[in-house]
């Protein structure tokens, strides 16, 4: 199981701890530290490993004066988790200059990762700033966006905390984008002016990502997962049009709390709706929990110096034992295939690198282990409309197990609800056949019949007796 406890404290000193952080002097600092993007990005040299904040927080003026060095730098590796909008690093005019190392592949570094320009390490994301603090992934230079200092001198790293907070800390020079419209949020996502080595300040909106309405399929794929949903249940979830679907079928739900990775802006009208109130949470009780949000301003003005809403990093907030402490921990995520035992690809498909494992594992393990809690994993029957199952007799080759099938306990599609938990291969078989889209059960049951150990039953009796 991922996320040591013995880990929360490595890497260095917190932000708040100290005299040091709290001195007067923090303006003059500030003024001293003060300088263009260009000039503050001299400090990268040849060889570097460069950290680059990741989300709604991704520094776009410090990136753009970064590729303006390329003349000059050689060898520098890339680090960031997901991040949004374009990645000039990743062209491949750049190849010599700069070489991504993506802990979570978006669209913007996924050609670059799939054809050698760039790499991909498949790792927990509770395990990500042990990463950094261990030096397995070592940082010279950390690039970030931040709010303005407040009256103490420091700044939050607002819309992203995660796995910035370790990078910064192992960063021999870090290097600021203080930006006015980045919102002030509240935990542990506070790092003093004393602990910036370059600043340049911005002016300049957020990128919002607003998720399309969900479609028929998605909507019956939401109405199914929320019936997993009790009543003061604590739910993990993210972005996308099933967490959306499955939110907007919550609002006759009572005193739900959140305890997440990530979230965007149906959590924002439920907690408007008075459904969610984290009043039955056992971690962090009356609050939201999160690592960062995505979505559009109005998310981001919610978040806002906003004392219900803690920001963590994501040692603590998907440690797998913590999750678990949680009364009626919910998990809800996403696949790209599952096959008829149970196993889960999600961060490939076949060969192609795809995502990343993220908090999947994570929120699984925590939630299976919590008292009344349960771990879903939810996608649609088919892809490439219609055409391709994602219920499958083998996963593609090359596609990796991001969670096993020893973890799942409920999967779900459209069609229904396959419980897992307890049974042998062939009622899993059986289970999920059922919830395949019709066109492909036959065939399902075809190769599931030329494996003896997978053998179907007709009526699938003998393997569901003991239910």
């Amino acid at each position: 199981m991922s996320g040591s406890g013995t880990r929360y404290f490595s890497g260095g000193r917190d932000d708040m701890c100290g005299a040091h952080a709290h001195h007067d002097g923090w303006r003059e600092d500030y003024k001293k530290r003060l300088t263009t993007a260009e000039e503050a990005l001299t400090a990268v040299k040849s060889g570097d490993s460069v950290y680059i904040h990741g989300g709604a927080a991704t520094p776009f003026p410090l990136i753009d004066a970064l590729v303006a060095s390329t003349d000059r730098l050689r060898d520098v590796n890339i680090i960031h988790a997901l991040t949004f909008g374009d990645a000039p690093y990743c062209r491949p005019e750049y190849s010599k200059s700069f070489h991504v190392h993506a802990l979570f592949i978006g669209a913007n570094v996924r050609d670059a990762v799939n054809e050698g320009r760039g790499d991909y390490t498949p790792v927990f994301l509770s395990d990500a700033p042990y990463l950094f603090a261990s030096r397995a992934v070592p940082i010279d230079v950390c690039l970030v966006q931040v709010s303005p200092p407040d009256a103490h001198g420091f700044c939050s790293y607002g819309v992203s905390v995660d796995v910035t907070l370790a990078a910064r800390k192992q960063a021999r020079v870090v290097i600021a984008e203080v930006n006015k419209q980045m919102p002030r949020t509240l935990g542990r996502s506070f790092v003093h002016v004393s602990r910036l080595t370059h600043i340049i300040e911005s002016d300049r909106p957020l990128p919002e990502h607003v998720s399309p309405a969900p479609s028929e399929i998605e909507g019956r794929i939401g109405e199914h997962v929320a019936s997993l949903v009790e009543d003061g249940a604590t739910l993990q979830t993210g972005i996308g049009e099933i967490p959306n679907a499955t939110l907007a079928c919550l609002y006759d739900r009572k005193d739900l709390g959140v305890h997440t990775e990530m979230f965007s802006d149906g959590v924002v009208d439920l907690v408007e709706a008075g459904v969610i109130t984290n009043d039955m949470k056992t971690i962090m009780p009356g609050k939201i929990g999160t690592c960062l949000v995505l979505g559009t301003r109005r998310l981001y003005d919610f978040v806002d110096n906003n004392p219900s809403v803690e920001f963590q990093t994501s040692d603590i907030m998907n440690n797998p034992h913590i999750i678990a402490q949680n009364y009626k921990m919910t998990s809800i995520n996403s696949a790209l295939q599952v096959d008829i035992t149970g196993q889960v690809s999600a961060d490939s498909i076949g060969c192609l690198l795809y995502s990343g494992v993220g908090g999947q594992v994570d929120f699984v393990r925590g939630a299976s282990r919590s008292k009344g809690g349960k771990a879903i994993i939810a996608l649609p029957a088919t892809a490439k409309n219609g055409t391709v199952s994602r219920i499958v007799p083998f996963l593609d080759p090359g596609g990796g197990v991001v969670t096993s099938r020893a973890d799942v306990h409920y999967v779900v599609t459209e069609y229904g609800i396959a419980d897992l938990f307890g049974k042998s291969v062939r009622a899993r078989a059986r289970e999920l056949i059922n919830i395949a889209h019709p066109s492909f059960r036959g065939t399902l049951e075809k190769e599931c019949n030329k494996i003896r150990w997978l053998q179907v039953s007709p009526s699938g009796q003998a393997e569901t007796a003991h239910h």
